[in-house]
């Protein structure tokens, strides 16, 4: 019941710090997405950067398609982290209450990360690809969630599965990362108590938010490349170039992506956006996880308090029919 009350915990927190990080950062991710997703010769783009994104709806007066997709975009990242923090941390705890070991070596820890980032991906592909369009098509022009998902098919709510599978080993590098660090920042600490319904350690906020941000960093410049192609895939209908169907379902492949950024941008193209990438996500990961690392205590306490009156309600209904 500890095991799972920990994995409970944890999800718990993880997937309301997603929750409070996208919302937070919105604005900054629409920009992005929206340079990211322009694929075209140098002197031919519409954006130099992501302030000329936000200059175009400062211009427009539509300020508020910064935020189209919002709910969609934290439902799915609600979800994911949940799935995600769920699955790692009971996928991690059973390994080392199989193994026998007081702690996890970072092969065994990246393979665990691995694997809860994959089963998750292919749970909340959908809504990822639908945010994304949603993110990426004109200001003020954002279809709803209903009627993106009803007038494509299920190929194209999977499109770029292949690649967001690829890059499940970015929050695989990221956490790992982050465990590591964390691990070794809490060895001088007072140990865990041996009690089972002992609340965890938790890190400082200063601490977690500083941890947080040199994982993800490190993660973003390793993975960079096919994120600018999962963005580029995902998005790749909104693009007014492409001409035609077989152009078009091309373009939605992992060799077709990468020959439209090579052959329009360049091998720099492949990096194009990296500082707003590393900008946001760093931003975004260290502020998911100062949250997480904070409320995690406090939803240990609330989970064994509903633990304990669940046990003494079920007590007292025994008695009373006995």
């Amino acid at each position: 019941m500890a095991l799972n009350l920990e994995s409970l915990s944890e999800a718990t927190s993880g997937a309301v710090g997603a929750l409070v990080s996208t919302t937070i950062l919105y604005p900054l991710d629409t920009c992005k997405s929206k340079y990211q997703a322009e694929v075209r010769a140098h002197h031919q783009q519409k954006y130099r950067n992501i302030l000329d994104v936000l200059g175009e709806a400062i211009s427009t007066r539509q300020i508020l398609s910064l935020y189209q997709g919002l709910g969609t975009k934290n439902v799915q990242s609600f979800i994911s982290q949940f799935l995600y923090f769920y699955g790692y941390s009971f996928l991690k705890r059973l390994y080392l209450e199989k193994s026998g070991s007081k702690s996890i070596g970072m092969k065994a820890n990246l393979i665990i990360a691995a694997a809860a980032g994959a089963c998750t991906v292919v749970v909340v592909h959908p809504l990822d690809t639908a945010s994304s369009k949603m993110q990426t098509s004109d200001f003020g022009k954002s279809k709803g969630l209903r009627n993106i998902l009803s007038e494509g098919s299920w190929d194209e709510a999977y499109d770029g599965l292949g690649i967001s599978l690829l890059l499940t080993a970015n929050p695989s590098i990221q956490y790992t990362v982050f465990d590591q660090l964390k691990q070794r920042m809490l060895k001088g600490q007072m140990r865990k108590k041996r009690d089972s319904e002992s609340s965890p350690e938790s890190l400082s906020a200063l601490s977690a938010f500083v941890l947080g941000a040199v994982s993800k960093c490190i993660a973003t410049c390793v993975t960079y490349p096919a994120i600018r192609c999962k963005v580029t895939i995902q998005s790749a209908e909104s693009e007014d170039d492409v001409k035609n169907e077989a152009q078009l379902k091309a373009r939605k492949t992992i060799s077709g992506a990468l020959y439209a950024i090579w052959k329009r941008e360049g091998l720099f193209g492949f990096f194009k956006g990296l500082q707003a990438q590393i900008l946001k996500t760093v931003l975004s990961s260290a502020l998911h996880l100062m949250v997480k690392e904070k409320i995690s205590k406090a939803t240990w306490v609330v989970l064994l308090a509903i633990r304990r009156y669940l046990l003494i309600t079920r007590t007292k209904t025994r008695l009373k029919s006995s």
